[in-house]
């Protein structure tokens, strides 16, 4: 017996969907195992300075063909998108109780003064609350990162507030404004490691803290669950003496 010309195209265009089959299914395997397919992250700047890079780089270690996409984003903005569904998992900074989301503690760091390097307070290592609050700050909205200001506003309880020259939302908008000597601003500790030379940081002798925490949707995705694992490595490595 032999196939005819049209029985031969037949077997061939067979086999070939029968592997399209085969690859189908080993690729579905790896998306439901989180190492391929796209995850969405929201991140505030800060995080890359720390976490977030060491996170990214264990991800594709795990899941080369994963599609990996990095959202800035403000906390508010992270609440917001992850209700929507539009980020799968989310980086936020600040008190887990002013954002309208289910948070997991990743790591706390200090929060330092940043000043102007000729500023009279920049040659000190250690400053007060005191001496800072007669400074003008550049400060940050509320509205978008309602978790950092609420860490930042208890540093000057019982005394006035600094005035407020100017908001910002992104830390690297902050910095330019103090290195150009506009004021001084509260940024976690971890930005010292990209300081511009122009900005001198100080600690604050009350030794105000900040947290990172993990911001999740109610089910997480197979690749968000293995994202959050590296983010907690990623925090364990970052606060490790």
């Amino acid at each position: 017996m032999q196939l005819t010309a049209v029985g031969a195209e037949f077997y061939r265009r067979a086999v070939a969907i029968l592997e399209q089959v085969d690859q189908a299914t080993a690729d579905l395997e790896q998306v439901a195992a989180g190492r391929a397919g796209r995850l969405r992250v929201g991140f505030p700047s800060s995080a890359s300075y720390s976490i977030l890079p060491h996170a990214v780089r264990s991800t594709r270690e795990q899941a080369p063909d994963l599609d990996i996409d990095l959202v800035p984003l403000t906390s508010a903005e992270q609440v917001e998108r992850v209700h929507e569904g539009t980020i799968d998992i989310g980086i936020v900074r600040g008190e887990a109780g002013a954002l309208d989301l289910q948070t997991r503690r990743l790591y706390e760091e200090q929060i330092v003064a940043c000043l102007p390097k000729d500023h009279p307070l920049a040659a000190n290592e250690l400053v007060s609350a005191e001496d800072l609050a007669r400074e003008p700050l550049i400060f940050f909205p509320a509205r978008d990162m309602p978790g950092f200001v609420a860490e930042i506003r208890p540093i000057f309880n019982g005394m006035p507030f600094p005035r407020m020259r100017t908001r910002v939302v992104h830390q690297e908008t902050a910095l330019g404004f103090v290195a150009a000597g506009v004021g001084f601003t509260l940024l976690p500790e971890s930005v010292t490691s990209f300081m511009p030379s122009s900005v001198r940081v100080a600690r604050i002798d009350s030794c105000p803290t900040t947290v990172m925490y993990v911001a999740e949707p109610r089910t997480l995705t197979p690749a968000a669950r293995l994202f959050q694992r590296a983010l907690f490595e990623a925090a364990a490595a970052v606060s490790a003496p």
